[in-house]
């Protein structure tokens, strides 16, 4: 099965044009696009699931700083490369394992999960009024998954922590004062919930209870028992669980606008999801001049060439009260949907942004007052 979609193309050329123009011979075939001109040639390989369709070439422009623009219909066999946050219906009767997802150590060891559940929204509470005649059935009552359950939530899964099994060393409770009646300062431990990877020491969730414990999704794989763990490259996999959520959600709530805040409840990004059905190709021509992020690339080899589902989003960083005004005003506007993770973790969705943000050309940064970015799935 094939799908199309429009592809824009911006390349640079090895020199730029003098006044008065620069001959060159621009070649379209399905598997790739070539510029001749004095100085040299330039190459778009494609890879080869994708082509182009030659006679759909359109708004062929120069742009000073940029290069060629152009536009062009691309076709693209439909087998999307995701990253499967949890498959229920294929890990619901087996034993799983939890891992790490930064370091691969082992958090959970064959688990065996009967129940694979999805949560209710954050206001179903306030619902249940318009549901029931008589006063509120589950009022006071938490949703807790037993031992062989896994309840799943916008960006985390709840799980039963049994005391039998080796938990994730937690971080050192921080101490906070308090004053008594006879004016002295008392030491009082203040409450710490975060649970930590032994090996990598990176922040996996939370505890709600004394058995219950929040995994984040974007720190968490979980796969059959039997299958062996493989590394996913960091960037890589936080971009496709960040992008299902928000394709998930958006489809689910009618929602197109998110807040993406850390665990300690400050907002890091306002996203606003602009299209769920775009196709990123990468190749080593239009690589070389990037800045690289070392700690987030995704080993690109020098001959290979990928293409890859995403989703188009706006974004605003929040961070050292940067768009403060309107990060005020998206919190408090009932529409918009908050995601939580781990600090650290929204740190690296805004540098994954920033990066993804500073391949475009110049003249496509930019939307209104928003930065344009794609997220991989």
């Amino acid at each position: 099965m094939l799908k199309s979609w429009s592809f824009d193309y911006s390349g640079p050329l090895k020199r730029e044009p003098k006044e008065g123009g620069m001959p060159m011979d621009i070649s379209v075939v399905p598997c790739s696009l070539q510029v001749k001109t004095p100085e040299g040639c330039t190459e778009l390989q494609l890879p080869a699931e994708v082509s182009l369709v030659p006679s759909s070439c359109r708004g062929l422009q120069y742009v000073p700083g940029e290069g060629l623009h152009l536009r062009l219909q691309v076709r693209a066999e439909s087998d999307a490369k995701r990253i499967s946050m949890f498959n229920q219906s294929l890990q619901a009767q087996g034993c799983c394992t939890f891992y790490c997802q930064s370091c691969g150590e082992v958090i959970i060891k064959d688990r065996k999960l009967l129940r694979v559940l999805p949560l209710p929204s954050e206001n179903w509470g306030a619902l249940v009024e318009e549901w029931c005649c008589h006063p509120d059935p589950f009022a006071n009552k938490p949703l807790h998954p037993q031992e062989n359950d896994c309840f799943i939530g916008d960006s985390f899964f709840l799980v039963n922590f049994r005391s039998d099994l080796w938990q994730p060393r937690p971080e050192l409770a921080p101490v906070e004062t308090q004053c008594s009646s006879e004016n002295h300062l008392k030491l009082k431990p203040k409450a710490n919930t975060k649970v930590i990877c032994k090996r990598c020491k990176v922040m996996l969730g939370e505890t709600m209870s004394s058995e219950t414990t929040k995994f984040y999704m974007t720190e968490i794989i979980i796969q059959p028992s039997e299958r062996k763990f493989s590394i996913i490259p960091r960037s890589q996999f936080v971009q496709s669980v960040i992008a299902q959520c928000l394709v998930e959600l958006s489809a689910a709530r009618s929602t197109f606008r998110f807040t993406i805040q850390g665990h300690d409840g400050k907002v890091y990004i306002l996203l606003w999801l602009l299209n769920s059905d775009s196709l990123v190709i990468e190749s080593l021509g239009s690589s070389k001049s990037i800045k690289k992020f070392p700690l987030l690339e995704d080993n690109l080899k020098a001959d290979s060439c990928s293409a890859w589902n995403a989703v188009k989003v706006l974004y605003q960083p929040c961070i050292k009260n940067r768009n403060a005004e309107l990060c005020s005003a998206w919190e408090s506007d009932i529409s918009i949907h908050s995601l939580t993770l781990p600090s650290a973790t929204c740190l690296e969705l805004l540098l994954i942004l920033s990066k993804n943000n500073a391949t475009l050309p110049p003249s496509l940064r930019s939307m209104n007052s928003f930065q344009v970015a794609f997220l991989k799935m």
